[in-house]
């Protein structure tokens, strides 16, 4: 028999017991990844929405992009190409993983569906895309999938082909990445189109399709290469990644020499260009100058060629003759002969004298 005081405190503890046991389990969930929410799903070109989300990795650099020909289960499928990447913004995750940005409404390079795109550029890339609307722009129904199994590869990637005397003076450098993809989905993988990207520095890659002609049954492998391509002119360090239905399977760095032939032709430019224009200013000058300040640089120029000529010998003159003079006898005469002069026009002759 229970004491008349001790029933309240019996009640008590029965309704709280009843009330844990109907309670509901919760069972405990795993941390939540990066979201992304927008302040309005639809808006028109000149608009601007607030673009926000949260769980993103702290002091992380994103890239906000609208684009075009995307949906939210199939990533953006011609990648930046889709996207309009000149009124795309930039955001940095702040220390508690959170993130708020201003993105202008602009009309994509292709139809819509369209999403907004936040991407990860540095560290660790997430992706989110959110569905958005942007009023006036065309549509059109996205392509459909060539596969729905699951690639995964199963060696590394690497990079063959080798660059040619081109490259060395500017041309595009070209590689092939070849990797081992393993098919461990339940359907039949059939010319799949893969997306090939590279990246330098800090930004994010700029991916192109490229799609590989063959098939992957489930549970079997193949090796697949697929073209990369830089721009002209590029050397550095760059990051070359491979990513399919929108995740990315494969990354390979790739290390670009500088075009040295470049730089020895604008320097041989900067050489022979002064050199050129020298040589006419001094002909054009030669030309415009007067005749009288010519003159000395004429002389100067031909004292060399006579100094070269050879010698000339000059006669010697002929012995001039001398008539006796008066004083001096015929004995007492010089012994050099005289040349008999001329007798005097109005002299008379020995016959008239005779």
């Amino acid at each position: 028999m229970t004491h008349p005081r001790t029933a309240p405190l019996s009640v008590l503890l029965l309704a709280l017991l009843t009330l844990l046991a109907l309670s509901p389990t919760t069972p405990a969930t795993a941390a939540p990844g990066p979201t992304a929410a927008l302040s309005q799903s639809e808006g028109g070109k000149g608009g601007e929405i607030t673009v926000s989300g949260s769980g993103w990795k702290p002091g992380a650099l994103l890239m906000l992009l609208v684009c075009g020909q995307s949906a939210p289960g199939r990533g953006v499928i011609g990648g930046t190409n889709s996207c309009a990447n000149t009124d795309g913004r930039a955001a940095t995750v702040d220390a508690k993983g959170t993130f708020s940005q201003k993105l202008p409404v602009a009309e994509p390079p292709r139809p819509c569906p369209c999403v907004v795109h936040v991407a990860g550029v540095t560290g660790q890339q997430d992706v989110v895309d959110v569905a958005f609307t942007v009023a006036g722009h065309p549509t059109a129904p996205l392509p459909e999938a060539t596969g729905s199994g699951r690639l995964v590869p199963l060696t590394s990637a690497r990079l063959e082909g080798s660059s040619g005397v081109l490259v060395w003076f500017g041309a595009p450098a070209r590689r092939e990445v070849v990797v081992t993809l393993g098919n461990l989905g339940q359907t039949t993988v059939k010319d799949p189109v893969f997306e090939v990207g590279s990246s330098h520095g800090v930004f994010s890659p700029q991916y192109d399709e490229r799609q590989w002609r063959g098939t992957i049954a489930p549970g079997r492998k193949a090796l697949v290469r697929l073209p990369v391509e830089l721009t002209a002119g590029a050397h550095g360090d760059y990051q070359v990644s491979v990513r399919y239905g929108g995740k990315v399977l494969v990354e390979q760095p790739w290390g670009v020499g500088r075009p040295w032939g470049v730089v020895l032709f604008w320097l041989l430019l900067a050489v022979v260009v002064p050199a050129a224009l020298f040589r006419i200013g001094m002909a054009i000058v030669d030309k415009v100058r007067p005749e009288a300040a010519r003159a000395p640089a004429r002389r100067r120029a031909r004292r060399p060629q006579r100094a070269r000529r050879a010698p000339v010998s000059e006669p010697e003159p002929e012995p001039v003759p001398t008539a006796a003079l008066p004083w001096f006898t015929p004995d007492a005469a010089p012994s050099t002969p005289s040349a008999p002069s001329a007798p005097p026009e109005n002299s008379p002759t020995r016959k008239e004298l005779s």
